[in-house]
Formats: C-alpha cells, sequence, structure tokens
C-alpha cells in the first residue's frame, strides 16, 4: 500500500519535568510562492529542539525527510519544492531522546493558481465607523486611496534607513500584552480631570475616560477613549489613574467629523502629533474583510521634520535619508499576496491602497494593532514573511522643519 503522507517532526523542547514534551497544536501550512511554503506551529514545550518531516504526495518514497529546528522555533520556511506538488506535514516534540504523540497531519504545497482566494479588495463607499462615529471624514489623508499616487524621489533612501532587509511585525495579537485597547463611552460619559507634564502641547481636561479604562501593556501606556454621539477622540500618553484622577505625559482630543491637524509643533500622544485609533489595525475589520484606512508604524530613527498630517518630530537628526514623522509608505503593487493568510491578505490590500504612516520611534516595520483576544495569531504570523524592499514611500506634501 502506497503510502502518502509527509512528516514535519518537531521536537519542541519540554521544560525540565520528568516525562515526554507536550505535542504542538495549531499545524499550519501556508504557501509562500511557487516553490516554497511556510509551516508554523504553537510551540507547548519551549524547552525542546523541533524536529521537521515531510514526504511529497505521491513519491514512491515511503521515508520521510527530516530536518531538526532550534529550540523554541515556531516556524519553519521550506523552500525547493516542486512547482504543482503537495506535500503533508506532521509535528511532534523530542527532548533527551523523549518524544510526544505526532500532530494532526496537514496538507500544503506551493502556490498554484488553484491556491488562495483573491486579495480581498476594500468595499466602495465611505470611511471607517466605530459606533455611530466616523473616523474622520472619507477625504482625510487617513482614508484617502494612494495607490496611484506618485512614487517619492527619495523612496529608496528612506527604504534602506528603515532597513530593507527587515520585514513587517504585527505588534499586536491575541495576547493582551501586545496591541493597544481601545474602549467607547457614551456622550453622557462623566468627566474626570487630567494632569499633563507636556501641558502646553496638550488640550486641557477633563476628559470623559472612566477610571477602570484599559492602559495599554508596556512603557507607553498609551489610554485611547472614543466618545460616542460626540464623535470625539481622546488619547493620553503615559497615563495612570489615582486619586480620583488621570495623570499622563501628554493627550490630545480629535474631532472626528472635521479630521482638524493638531497645531504644527504640538505633540499628541503620539511622537508624530497624530491620532492612534484610526491607524489601529482592528479585528472587526478584517473579519469583514476590508480595512478602508491606513495604518500606523514605527521606525527606529526618524530626522528632524515633519510630513502633514503630522505636526511633531521626535529627533535631532538631520540626516535627510531618514524617514520624517507622517512620512506615508505603500506596498508596491507588484507584491503578490495571494499566497498568504487570509487575515494577512485583508491587511496587505490595506496598506496597497491606503499604505501607512510613520508615527513614532521604536522598532522598524511594527504595525500598530487593537487589542482582540480573537486575533489568529499563527494567521498574523504571515505578516512577518513581509520585507521591507516589498514598500515605497508616497510622495507628499513639504517637509516642515523647525
Amino acid at each position: 500500500m502506497r503510502v502518502a503522507a509527509a512528516l514535519v517532526l518537531l521536537s519542541i523542547a519540554a521544560p525540565a519535568a520528568a516525562g515526554k514534551p507536550r505535542a504542538p497544536t495549531k499545524l499550519r501550512v501556508t504557501a509562500i510562492d511557487q516553490t516554497s511554503v511556510r509551516v508554523t506551529w504553537h510551540n507547548r514545550s519551549r524547552a525542546a529542539r523541533p524536529q521537521l518531516a515531510w514526504r511529497r504526495v505521491g513519491s514512491r518514497k515511503r521515508r520521510a525527510t527530516k530536518v531538526r529546528r532550534r529550540r523554541g522555533a515556531t516556524a519553519f520556511l521550506h523552500r525547493g519544492l516542486q512547482p504543482g506538488a503537495r506535500y503533508v506535514y506532521r509535528a511532534r516534540a523530542c527532548r533527551r531522546g523523549r518524544c510526544s504523540r505526532w500532530s494532526r497531519r496537514r496538507r500544503g504545497g506551493p502556490l498554484t493558481r488553484r491556491m488562495g482566494a483573491p486579495a480581498p479588495q476594500p468595499a466602495p463607499g465611505g470611511g471607517p465607523t466605530i459606533g455611530s462615529c466616523p473616523i474622520f471624514p472619507p477625504g482625510n489623508p487617513w482614508n484617502r486611496d494612494v495607490s496611484a499616487d506618485p512614487v517619492d524621489p527619495r523612496s529608496n533612501a528612506y527604504v534602506a534607513s528603515i532597513g530593507a532587509g527587515l520585514h513587517l511585525h504585527p505588534d499586536f495579537g491575541s495576547n493582551p500584552a501586545y496591541g493597544l485597547p481601545y474602549i467607547v463611552v457614551p456622550a453622557s460619559q462623566p468627566r474626570l480631570p487630567v494632569v499633563f507634564s507636556q501641558a502646553d502641547e496638550s488640550d486641557p481636561g477633563p476628559y470623559p475616560i472612566l477610571a477602570g479604562a484599559p492602559v495599554e501593556a508596556g512603557s507607553d501606556r498609551h489610554v485611547l477613549a472614543l466618545q460616542d454621539g460626540a464623535c470625539r477622540l481622546y488619547e493620553l500618553f503615559f497615563a495612570s489613574f489615582a486619586g480620583g484622577s488621570w495623570s499622563a505625559y501628554s493627550g490630545a482630543v480629535f474631532d472626528l467629523r472635521t479630521g482638524a491637524l493638531r497645531p504644527d509643533g504640538w505633540t499628541s500622544a503620539d511622537a508624530a502629533g497624530l491620532p492612534i485609533l484610526p491607524g489601529l489595525v482592528r479585528y472587526d475589520e478584517v473579519r469583514a474583510g476590508a480595512i478602508r484606512h491606513a495604518l500606523r508604524f514605527t521606525v527606529s530613527a526618524t530626522q528632524r521634520a515633519y510630513v502633514h498630517p503630522a505636526t511633531h518630530f521626535a529627533s535631532d537628526a538631520t540626516d535627510p535619508n531618514l524617514p520624517p514623522m507622517g512620512l506615508r509608505l505603500r506596498l508596491k503593487s507588484s507584491f503578490a499576496i495571494g499566497g498568504y493568510s487570509r487575515e494577512a491578505q485583508v491587511i496587505l490590500s490595506a496598506l496597497k491602497r491606503y499604505g501607512m504612516f510613520v508615527a513614532d520611534n521604536g522598532s522598524s516595520w511594527f504595525v500598530s494593532g487593537a487589542s482582540d483576544s480573537r486575533w489568529d495569531d499563527a494567521a498574523l504570523d504571515d505578516l512577518k514573511q513581509i520585507p521591507g524592499s516589498a514598500f515605497e514611500v508616497v510622495q507628499s506634501g513639504p517637509l516642515h522643519k523647525p
């Protein structure tokens, strides 16, 4: 009897405790191009070394090809596959000669015309909404289609300074430690006082942010609240609550119906003077199949300048090849996205059509999203395959320098 199964053996490290390591779960096979696939899994025994094995469907060879991965690995890029062939993968975890049971088989192969649904396209109509409020008017820069805009003459230099060889990274997922939480409050929400360290560039309180509002994990401690009915967005940076009032380094209020910019030279809860919530990847949008706005991302170094809609810089560097705050990049139209997960395709389609703004200093190519326990982390991991070289800079307005 012919066996047509390809095994992917994953020895995923078990802790030092006795017994076999736990078997990996959520095995996933994603086509990348015509000769490669990406195999991902959920690692439940971090101290072990993953082993991978596979067999081509229809091959006369009964023995699977094996590869050993580093400890704690959760992905393997399988290159050099036969175009059009199908493979079956399976996984287990091994440590010190003891192995877990095998995971369930998963079949996949290189990208073909039959694989992958067409990339979802944003539906026609108005811009994004949350509750009863528009997230800025349709013609606002955040909601403008820039897929046909000219490329900036300095595009290659900007991308090189950000890191052409680095990759996109979703800075959000099902773990609440990643991503930015936000809340929607009613127009009747009582207001609480806010004390600012950077009061001269902050919109004064009180703000309609309840005492128990979620605060972003990590050092930035952002708080985002949209006031439904009034359609105003309230955002705080480095916020904490004590004694019946909020304290924060800076804060800003945005009228979502008008989309008015901050005064030139003013910060917000973001280094660029931009709003944060309008640039987040939100689960409900991705589930619906369309993101109708630009996204927000960070870079490791910026220059002492900004481009509208940004209104603030956060650097002393004068290197003209460094990106200014508010610089807009988009995914090149020629970059094929058909082999990625559905979630990744929705996000990548938005990056082709609306692009993303440089909003803060941080890790390069980190795209911001809203915290949500419903995210499929394995699907989002597909974004980590997108290189910086796949992006180009959209020609924008003049540089504003101090």
